[in-house]
């Protein structure tokens, strides 16, 4: 069909050394009421444990990241993405040709805070109704935190 953008014609534009093609962020990947959000301690600010998240399956680029974070401004994930290359968790690769990109990339260290991630988000799904019940309770009006079910990470 004329006009699409699949097929041999355009891939064969793209040249080999873009590097290699990961899976495409889920834009839905984090639910809006995600466990994280429960959790009453951070990894670094409020979206570095989101972008590690995203970074987790390999490379990505500033556009791709800002698919799945789209409630984070570009100055933020830029100040975020700073950050967390400053303390060593994040790699950033400039490539000058053929195209010009810049890539993000988990270090060994990044990658190391996966698993204790993953244990936290864990604990925050068994403790969810007993989280949210906290924050109801302590909120002014209480209307805390509200939403259908349990969401899944």
């Amino acid at each position: 069909m004329p006009g699409t953008l699949t097929g041999p014609v355009v891939t064969s534009r793209i040249p080999a050394s873009v590097g290699r093609v990961t899976k495409p962020l889920d834009p839905e990947m984090f639910d809006p009421i995600c466990p994280s959000e429960m959790l009453p301690f951070r990894f670094g600010d409020k979206w570095a444990g989101l972008i590690i998240r995203c970074l987790q399956d390999g490379p990505r680029r500033f556009s791709e990241l800002r698919i799945p974070l789209r409630g984070i401004t570009a100055k933020v994930l830029t100040q975020s993405l700073r950050a967390l290359e400053r303390d060593g968790m994040v790699r950033r690769t400039a490539y000058a040709a053929p195209v010009r990109r810049v890539e993000y990339e988990l270090t060994p260290l990044g990658r190391s805070l996966l698993a204790p991630m993953e244990a936290a988000c864990a604990w925050a799904e068994q403790h969810w109704d007993e989280l949210l019940d906290a924050r109801e309770a302590s909120s002014p009006a209480g209307g805390g935190i509200s939403g259908p079910g349990r969401p899944g990470w």
